[in-house]
């Protein structure tokens, strides 16, 4: 029988680690924050970092959460992203809207339905002033 080359055997491993990274040890999110609570600005980056309820507890989960433009109670919604969007933290005001619109991060509790928002839950909210 031959021995594994050192490459199969870190190519196995990696896999391995990118699958737990990735949700393979299905931790249930406990809560979401996002950062910074509030900018001023027609584009804005913002992070989220979930908490978990085993190590390691936070992360960084901007580049793999949901995000929408929608209410404080968490619900995202289709007239309010009429003024703004945003992506992978990114917010950024639609030309010619002035106003406040609420930035969420979370996971989606809910499958909406046509012309529907989602439900976060967990989520994390906060403000984008658009100037």
């Amino acid at each position: 029988m031959r021995p594994w080359p050192a490459s199969l055997l870190s190519i196995l491993l990696s896999i391995s680690i990118a699958l737990l990274a990735c949700g393979g040890n299905n931790r249930p999110l406990q809560s979401v924050t996002v950062s910074p609570a509030s900018a001023t600005s027609s584009q804005a980056q913002f992070t989220a970092t979930g908490t978990y309820n085993t190590m390691p507890m936070t992360v960084d989960i901007t580049g793999t959460t949901f995000w929408c433009i929608g209410s404080t109670s968490g619900l995202c919604s289709a007239d309010v992203a009429a003024f703004a969007e945003v992506t992978a933290g990114l917010a950024q005001c639609y030309s010619g809207f002035s106003g406040t619109v609420t930035v969420l991060a979370g996971q989606p509790a809910s499958h909406p339905g046509v012309n529907q928002g989602a439900q976060l839950q967990p989520f994390g909210a906060a403000q984008l002033t658009c100037p």
